[in-house]
């Protein structure tokens, strides 16, 4: 890779399309998510708690990528909404724990449903989505190898 990378169009840079691509996915879970009251970010906090819940906030922001100054208001959200239950750890009164609400176990298929409907309009028929994920994962452990480099810097 050369400085000739520069000399491509707009649609031709690698970060023009991976943005277009990131803001249409979000547009098109917010679609989807909207008649639950929910946002995108929530959902993966949803997410996360669906593949283990009753995690330190820490946790949550760890699988999210989120910041703790982000994820808190969403949290606090969420929990005035019924999706999550928040707790202080019974031996540690610092660390919160965030579980699941019932409202949650009780919408998940539905908003699998409303998310698979909005993922057929998108044609991925055909697409290598298991290899397109391991390319995205691939490049954001460069991405975040490269983070920490200059962190330490």
């Amino acid at each position: 890779m050369d400085e000739s990378i520069f000399d491509r169009r707009l649609e031709e840079q690698l970060c023009f399309r991976l943005y277009r691509a990131s803001n249409g996915l979000s547009k098109m879970y917010s679609r989807a998510l909207r008649p639950f009251g929910l946002t995108f970010p929530q959902y993966l906090v949803l997410l996360a708690l669906w593949d283990k819940e009753g995690v330190p906030v820490t946790d949550i922001g760890d699988r999210t990528g989120m910041g703790i100054g982000t994820l808190n208001p969403i949290l606090k959200r969420m929990e005035a909404n019924e999706w999550i239950t928040k707790v202080h750890h019974a031996s540690d009164k610092r660390t919160i724990v965030i579980s699941l609400g019932e409202k949650a176990g009780q919408a998940k298929r539905q908003i699998n449903h409303a998310i698979l409907e909005e993922l057929k309009g998108c044609r991925f028929e055909g697409m290598d989505l298991f290899g397109l994920m391991k390319q995205l994962e691939l490049l954001q452990q460069q991405l975040e190898t490269i983070s920490n480099q200059a962190d330490e810097k």
